[in-house]
């Protein structure tokens, strides 16, 4: 019969070399840990597969001042309580999640015109 008995070792595993010297080389070199990186990820707008193929589909490119507005549009969204909301912005319009701070869709102006948008509950217009 064999012996089901767990034996382990008396010594501990160290990791090789000063551990706390090469965590400051680590954060000396980013700046940041891992919950800052987190932190800063958590509050950027993500776009839905949906709202990506659209973009792609009616030729819609954003530049980095655009996603900024954006993000910065979806926090003040959020704080103000919103949860599903219509961004309008140069000419495009996103429909957004702000409570998962995700881009649902995203259209252009002539896509928008005459559309009717429905289950949203505040609306900004840049």
């Amino acid at each position: 019969m064999a012996d089901n008995k767990i034996f382990w070792s008396s010594q501990p595993i160290l990791p090789i070399g000063n551990p706390a010297a090469g965590q400051a080389k680590r954060s000396e070199k980013t700046g940041d840990d891992f919950a800052d990186v987190l932190a800063r990820q958590e509050t950027k707008v993500k776009f839905s597969k949906h709202a990506n193929e659209r973009l792609r589909d009616r030729c819609i490119d954003l530049s980095d001042q655009d996603l900024a507005k954006l993000d910065d549009t979806v926090e003040r969204m959020a704080a103000k309580g919103a949860r599903e909301s219509l961004i309008y912005m140069n000419d495009l319009a996103f429909l957004v999640s702000v409570k998962n701070r995700t881009v649902i869709t995203a259209m252009d102006g002539t896509s928008a015109k005459e559309n009717i948008f429905t289950n949203i509950d505040s609306a900004a217009i840049l």
